[in-house]
């Protein structure tokens, strides 16, 4: 795979990602949905649409995915939703992939992987953006919502890092979303009492599983064997950065110069970390 393409699924993917908190967050804050419920919609249709790539595209590849996987992005989903039912979206994109970076820079580490100089001036230059995105005219978050999406941060770490297994990536993500279904289905028949559906609602869980889930994650775990775990866990540095401007977009939220100005230093130190020198 050439690196332009690389980058160019890279960045497609990481609006995908970015458009999953946009899309969690006005279901469930302008809308009536439930978190379970917004859950097992968004898993059965991100099964459906990989079910169907496979299908259409995939039918002489071999892979099948694991209950492990499946178990892992089960949590990840469930977790994200209620997370969401407090955070805002630019917030919560920010702690889910803080956790998912130190997940996946802690198994790079422990793996024998080491950052050069650039990369570590990369790296520190997208922390100082992160933590200036963070910090300006930003209240602290809920505790509970900020601890449930850390967990899930964790949780979506580990099954970034179990994608790299054996198999074609677009048949085993499948096999993981519909092996992932039957356990969020249990929790909304034990949570049957508190579930409220709406139409918009639906549609948004809808657009999360088969556009931002779905088709993000098949292309996500395509490029991922390309990717260093480092590098695959700094480029994800800007999730937040997106989902802030769709903040500005879609939730009017306001643009800030100190806003401007971290978005340069992430971006910038995501390019110092996965740009090779000639």
């Amino acid at each position: 795979m050439s690196r332009t393409r690389i980058i160019l699924l890279t960045v497609i993917t990481m609006i995908a990602f970015a458009g999953n908190s946009l899309f969690c967050r006005m279901a469930l804050k302008l809308t009536a949905i439930d978190a379970a419920s917004f859950t097992t919609i968004r898993l059965v249709s991100g099964a459906a649409t990989m079910w169907l790539l496979v299908t259409l595209f995939r039918g002489h590849k071999t892979g099948k995915g694991s209950w492990r996987s499946a178990a892992a992005l089960f949590v990840y989903a469930i977790l994200y939703s209620n997370a969401y039912v407090t955070l805002p979206a630019a917030m919560g994109a920010l702690l889910l992939f803080g956790a998912v970076q130190a997940t996946m820079i802690g198994y790079g580490i422990s793996k024998g992987e080491r950052l050069h100089g650039r990369q570590i001036v990369g790296l520190t230059l997208a922390f100082v953006g992160l933590v200036g995105l963070l910090l300006p005219g930003l209240t602290a978050p809920p505790l509970v919502g900020s601890v449930l999406m850390l967990a899930s941060g964790v949780a979506w770490g580990v099954y970034s890092l179990r994608g790299k297994g054996a198999g074609d990536a677009t048949r085993i993500t499948a096999g993981n979303f519909l092996r992932a279904v039957p356990m969020a289905a249990a929790v909304s028949l034990a949570t049957i009492n508190n579930v409220s559906l709406d139409t918009a609602g639906i549609g948004y869980a809808v657009a999360s599983g088969a556009l931002a889930s779905g088709i993000g994650y098949s292309i996500w775990y395509s490029v991922l064997p390309a990717l260093k775990a480092t590098s695959a866990s700094t480029v994800q540095l800007s999730v937040p950065v997106i989902a802030a401007l769709g903040g500005v977009l879609f939730l009017g939220e306001a643009v800030t110069l100190r806003l401007v100005l971290a978005s340069v230093a992430i971006l910038g130190g995501i390019a110092l970390v996965i740009v090779k020198r000639r």
